[in-house]
């Protein structure tokens, strides 16, 4: 199964006889709370114009549960993201396509979330919205409820315990930027640096500058440069497991599986007693 698909191929199955369900999902980490400016509202965003049939589900609100000691993002409660997914329309037999705003990290979370929890048949649109070239409309649908039971650890998922040990057994990726990682910088959690032992493995480097992903086989080169061997267990993460989610997305992408730490730096870091290394090297 790919686990994206581009715009022209979602027109196409939008216009055929079983539609996917489609799950607008826009979001984008802000600082401006901190600034005293007012944060980037996704809810706004999808009034003003989305893929018709598009519904849209709220990262913060379904995609994560309330943030603490396990993070910024922690995993939602399994039975309210179940019930979230149906109020949307999502069923276990139909196909679900997924897109944000174009960076592809929020759309990722929630693609993580539903290959998570058993959905066998859901996708990213490559590009997000800029990549699509059909109408947009402000209609908001109401779709028939679904039938989807989150059903969890269909794929892989780590905590802070696992992804220590993966960062010495196999490879953990760190997904953030590399300023971040060497502890340069850090604008959001209490302590700057990396997990020790994990690589830099930028998101950021996975698209083109047009927000799409890299080819295959560009992707496969990059990560096993980066020491995902083939038989290599995998992990990432990231500040609060979404945009690490957007790089097991692109792991899947380049046929290599990987485990998330959801709880990635946010939680990490909190935590006094867990070491941290900083600078350009793994150790």
């Amino acid at each position: 199964m790919n686990a994206i698909i581009s715009a022209t191929e979602l027109a196409g199955e939008l216009a055929g006889e079983n539609p996917p369900v489609l799950l607008d999902v826009r979001w984008q980490l802000s600082l401006a709370k901190a600034a005293g400016e007012p944060a980037f509202d996704g809810r706004a965003a999808y009034g003003s114009g989305h893929i018709p049939g598009a519904v849209f589900v709220d990262l913060d609100r379904e995609l994560a549960s309330e943030p603490g000691k396990n993070g910024r993002h922690p995993l939602p409660d399994v039975e309210e993201f179940g019930a979230a997914m149906r109020r949307a329309g999502v069923s276990s037999a139909r196909p679900v396509v997924v897109y944000d705003g174009g960076q592809g990290w929020a759309a990722a979370r929630a693609w993580w979330l539903l290959r998570w929890t058993g959905h066998p048949y859901v996708r990213v649109l490559d590009g997000g919205l800029p990549a699509w070239e059909g109408p947009l409309t402000t209609d908001v649908p109401t779709p028939a409820e679904g039938d989807f039971e989150p059903a969890p650890g269909a794929v892989g998922l780590l905590d802070a315990d696992a992804a220590a040990a993966l960062a010495r057994s196999g490879v953990l990726f760190d997904a953030r930027a590399g300023e971040r990682y060497r502890g340069e910088v850090e604008p959001i959690d209490p302590v700057g640096g990396h997990i020790p032992g994990a690589v830099s493995a930028p998101t950021g480097d996975n698209v083109g500058p047009d927000g799409r992903f890299l080819p295959p086989r560009d992707l496969r080169r990059r990560f096993e440069s980066l020491g995902a061997a083939p038989g290599t267990d995998v992990g990432v993460y990231c500040g609060s497991g979404v945009s690490g989610a957007h790089e097991v997305l692109a792991l899947a992408v380049a046929g290599i599986p990987a485990a998330l730490y959801v709880g990635s730096w946010s939680e990490w870091s909190a935590d006094p007693s867990r070491p941290v290394a900083v600078g350009p090297d793994p150790q």
